[in-house]
Protein backbone atom coordinates (compact mmCIF):
# COMPACT_ATOMS: atom_id res chain seq x y z
CA UNK A 1 0.00 0.00 0.00
CA UNK A 2 1.52 3.53 -0.87
CA UNK A 3 0.72 6.56 1.01
CA UNK A 4 0.96 9.98 -0.42
CA UNK A 5 0.55 11.77 2.66
CA UNK A 6 3.64 14.78 2.75
CA UNK A 7 4.82 15.84 6.36
CA UNK A 8 5.51 19.24 7.70
CA UNK A 9 9.55 19.84 8.50
CA UNK A 10 11.76 22.35 8.16
CA UNK A 11 13.91 20.68 5.84
CA UNK A 12 10.42 21.03 2.97
CA UNK A 13 10.69 24.07 1.17
CA UNK A 14 7.13 24.36 1.24
CA UNK A 15 6.87 24.53 5.09
CA UNK A 16 9.96 27.02 5.06
CA UNK A 17 7.83 29.38 2.80
CA UNK A 18 4.65 29.02 4.98
CA UNK A 19 6.90 29.91 8.24
CA UNK A 20 7.89 32.69 6.83
CA UNK A 21 4.79 33.70 5.35
CA UNK A 22 2.91 33.37 8.52
CA UNK A 23 5.77 35.49 10.38
CA UNK A 24 6.11 37.83 7.40
CA UNK A 25 2.01 38.50 7.68
CA UNK A 26 1.79 38.33 11.14
CA UNK A 27 4.36 41.27 11.41
CA UNK A 28 2.10 43.40 8.85
CA UNK A 29 -1.02 42.91 11.16
CA UNK A 30 0.64 43.40 14.36
CA UNK A 31 2.56 46.66 12.73
CA UNK A 32 -0.90 48.13 11.40
CA UNK A 33 -2.48 47.35 14.57
CA UNK A 34 0.10 49.17 16.76
CA UNK A 35 0.41 52.26 14.46
CA UNK A 36 -4.27 52.83 14.29
CA UNK A 37 -3.77 52.63 18.58
CA UNK A 38 -0.41 54.75 18.40
CA UNK A 39 -2.73 57.47 16.59
CA UNK A 40 -5.72 57.18 18.50
CA UNK A 41 -4.41 57.55 21.29
CA UNK A 42 -1.39 59.83 20.38
CA UNK A 43 -3.23 63.07 22.89
CA UNK A 44 -2.79 60.44 25.17
CA UNK A 45 -0.19 58.61 25.43
CA UNK A 46 1.66 57.67 22.22
CA UNK A 47 4.44 54.85 23.39
CA UNK A 48 1.63 53.10 25.50
CA UNK A 49 -0.89 53.40 22.97
CA UNK A 50 1.49 51.96 20.49
CA UNK A 51 2.56 48.85 22.75
CA UNK A 52 -0.90 48.34 23.71
CA UNK A 53 -1.94 45.17 21.73
CA UNK A 54 0.78 43.17 22.46
CA UNK A 55 0.42 43.99 25.95
CA UNK A 56 -2.85 43.23 25.64
CA UNK A 57 -2.11 39.84 24.21
CA UNK A 58 0.40 39.10 26.67
CA UNK A 59 -2.15 39.88 29.43
CA UNK A 60 -3.39 35.92 28.95
CA UNK A 61 -0.06 34.75 30.35
CA UNK A 62 0.43 37.85 32.59
CA UNK A 63 -2.54 37.04 35.25
CA UNK A 64 -5.06 38.80 32.74
CA UNK A 65 -6.47 35.00 31.61
CA UNK A 66 -10.58 35.81 31.88
CA UNK A 67 -10.15 38.53 33.43
CA UNK A 68 -10.99 41.63 32.19
CA UNK A 69 -9.87 44.15 35.02
CA UNK A 70 -6.63 43.04 34.84
CA UNK A 71 -5.62 46.58 33.38
CA UNK A 72 -8.24 49.20 34.43
CA UNK A 73 -10.55 49.98 31.06
CA UNK A 74 -10.28 53.83 29.71
CA UNK A 75 -6.69 53.22 31.01
CA UNK A 76 -4.07 52.31 28.54
CA UNK A 77 -1.52 49.61 29.81
CA UNK A 78 1.99 50.24 30.52
CA UNK A 79 4.70 49.99 28.14
CA UNK A 80 6.22 47.27 30.15
CA UNK A 81 8.99 45.24 28.53
CA UNK A 82 8.46 41.88 29.30
CA UNK A 83 4.89 42.35 28.29
CA UNK A 84 5.85 43.77 25.25
CA UNK A 85 8.43 40.80 24.53
CA UNK A 86 6.22 37.94 25.91
CA UNK A 87 2.74 39.63 23.40
CA UNK A 88 4.86 39.67 20.38
CA UNK A 89 6.23 35.98 21.02
CA UNK A 90 2.37 35.14 21.33
CA UNK A 91 1.23 37.18 18.29
CA UNK A 92 4.08 35.67 16.09
CA UNK A 93 3.55 31.90 17.08
CA UNK A 94 -0.02 32.28 16.73
CA UNK A 95 0.42 33.61 13.16
CA UNK A 96 2.97 30.86 12.20
CA UNK A 97 0.17 28.28 13.44
CA UNK A 98 -2.15 30.00 11.63
CA UNK A 99 -0.80 29.61 8.54
CA UNK A 100 0.84 26.05 8.95
CA UNK A 101 -2.94 25.41 9.23
CA UNK A 102 -3.82 27.23 6.24
CA UNK A 103 -0.99 25.64 4.36
CA UNK A 104 -2.68 22.37 5.68
CA UNK A 105 -6.09 22.89 3.86
CA UNK A 106 -4.49 24.91 1.07
CA UNK A 107 -2.60 22.06 0.09
CA UNK A 108 -5.20 19.57 -0.31
CA UNK A 109 -7.17 22.06 -2.79
CA UNK A 110 -6.27 22.58 -6.51
CA UNK A 111 -6.54 26.33 -6.99
CA UNK A 112 -5.39 28.86 -9.22
CA UNK A 113 -3.48 31.82 -7.92
CA UNK A 114 -6.61 34.05 -8.14
CA UNK A 115 -8.36 31.15 -5.97
CA UNK A 116 -4.91 30.76 -3.46
CA UNK A 117 -6.00 34.74 -2.72
CA UNK A 118 -9.49 34.35 -2.42
CA UNK A 119 -8.97 31.58 -0.13
CA UNK A 120 -6.29 33.45 1.98
CA UNK A 121 -8.59 35.99 2.37
CA UNK A 122 -11.65 34.20 3.69
CA UNK A 123 -9.52 32.44 5.61
CA UNK A 124 -8.02 35.18 7.33
CA UNK A 125 -11.73 36.70 8.12
CA UNK A 126 -12.76 33.70 9.18
CA UNK A 127 -9.87 33.53 11.73
CA UNK A 128 -10.67 37.05 12.46
CA UNK A 129 -14.15 36.46 13.42
CA UNK A 130 -13.42 33.24 15.40
CA UNK A 131 -10.31 34.93 17.78
CA UNK A 132 -12.63 37.94 18.09
CA UNK A 133 -15.89 36.40 19.24
CA UNK A 134 -15.28 32.86 20.61
CA UNK A 135 -11.62 32.66 21.81
CA UNK A 136 -10.68 36.37 23.30
CA UNK A 137 -14.09 36.61 25.80
CA UNK A 138 -13.05 33.81 27.01
CA UNK A 139 -8.79 33.31 26.98
CA UNK A 140 -7.91 36.89 27.32
CA UNK A 141 -11.26 39.53 27.44
CA UNK A 142 -9.03 42.70 27.41
CA UNK A 143 -7.90 42.34 24.47
CA UNK A 144 -11.30 43.12 22.96
CA UNK A 145 -10.07 46.48 23.88
CA UNK A 146 -8.44 47.41 21.08
CA UNK A 147 -9.85 48.49 18.57
CA UNK A 148 -12.15 46.88 16.02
Amino acid sequence: MVSNIQTLSANNPATVRTVAGGLISGMVYGMWTMMVEAVLHAGENLIAGFFSPVVYIAATVLGGFGNPNFFPAGKLPPADPIAIVLGLMGHMMNSVIFALVFFAILRRLTLNNTGRLVAGLAYGMIVFAVMWYVALPVLDPVMLRVNF
